[in-house]
């Protein structure tokens, strides 16, 4: 059985970036998935994976993805160790030839089905950025315990409440952006780990980007650890009592 394989003459293409650390076991299968949705839906497309010096080898598994599937499509900008998101999409922006940015985990948590979903709905209302949304119409969580669900759904509401930023998911990482318009955000924005996808949001208002949402749905791992910890918490909230303060 063979796929059809559309191609678009839009002109647009989209850089995946992919930052990694010890995602050995995923990562062929999100590059599988990606390869699998891009070329069913026709868009140009390339993924560029920022790993941060994994010890796991999931440096050396993206080096064996490359050769399945061409040195034009993956990639490879690796760091020598965990520098932080912000840094890394700063890092792989540089290397991206796409006008259009995607942002997402690859530990399987984003399914990129989702992505021709994004396409489209920022072409229906030329969006700067299109948010995926686990808060809205059919979206959703599924595989956290009660511990996480609660974590997320209370930060959620208290940046609803403090900084009133007209979307219905903040702390996602699962995104479209115009090239332009992520550079321009990663310019202004300082905070670091999971604060830093909350303060893309509340500086795009800023700025008076227009911000579009698609419903997802959003799936724990599958392989390897949550690197949400007690730090992270602490970060969040001292970064998002930050933002309240300061815009």
């Amino acid at each position: 059985m063979c796929v059809c394989v559309c191609v678009r003459d839009s002109g647009d293409k989209y850089s995946v970036l992919l930052p990694t650390y010890n995602e050995r076991e995923n990562l062929p299968l999100i590059v599988w998935l990606l390869v699998k949705y891009f070329g069913e839906s026709g868009y140009n497309y390339e993924i560029i994976v920022i790993d941060d010096g994994s010890p796991d080898g999931t440096l050396e598994v993206g080096e064996q993805l490359q050769k399945i599937y061409g040195k034009d499509k993956i990639l490879l900008r690796p760091r020598e160790k965990k520098l932080g998101l912000g840094t890394a999409y700063i890092h792989g922006m540089k290397h991206a030839t796409g006008n259009f940015i995607i942002i997402m985990d690859a530990d399987l948590s984003h399914h990129p089905k989702f992505i021709p979903e994004f396409i489209e709905k920022q072409k229906e209302g030329n969006y700067d950025l299109v948010s995926g949304t686990r808060y809205s119409g059919n979206g959703g969580v599924y595989g956290w315990d009660l511990r996480r669900k609660l974590i997320s759904r209370g930060a959620n509401f208290l940046t609803q409440v403090l900084l009133r930023p007209g979307a219905s998911d903040l702390t996602g990482s699962f995104r479209l952006y115009k090239k332009k318009v992520l550079e321009s955000l990663v310019e202004r924005c300082v905070s670091k780990g999971y604060v830093f996808q909350m303060e893309m949001i509340v500086r795009a208002r800023q700025l008076k980007y227009t911000v579009g949402e698609v419903p997802i749905s959003f799936v724990d791992r599958v392989y390897g650890e949550s690197k949400l910890g007690g730090n992270e918490i602490v970060s969040f909230v001292k970064g998002l009592l930050t933002l309240f303060a300061t815009t």
